[in-house]
């Protein structure tokens, strides 16, 4: 499982658009969010790199991943 910082994330809109990205890459990924501290946590078969850099093309720029 990934721990992800997106700080630029701050409605409903923006947890859809971030599950949506990841989803794409990985229809059976486990997306959790927590908005009120930006954190995505991802339970995903792709890399950490594939994971950022999708979530990074649906404007939403990774800022640290654990």
């Amino acid at each position: 499982m990934y721990e992800l910082q997106v700080e630029n994330m701050s409605c409903g809109h923006c947890i859809a658009k971030v599950s949506d990205a990841v989803r794409a890459l990985d229809m059976t990924a486990g997306v959790e969010i927590d908005l009120a501290n930006k954190k995505v946590m991802v339970d995903s078969s792709a890399s950490l790199d594939e994971v950022k850099a999708a979530i990074a093309q649906a404007g939403y720029p990774v800022t640290a991943a654990a």
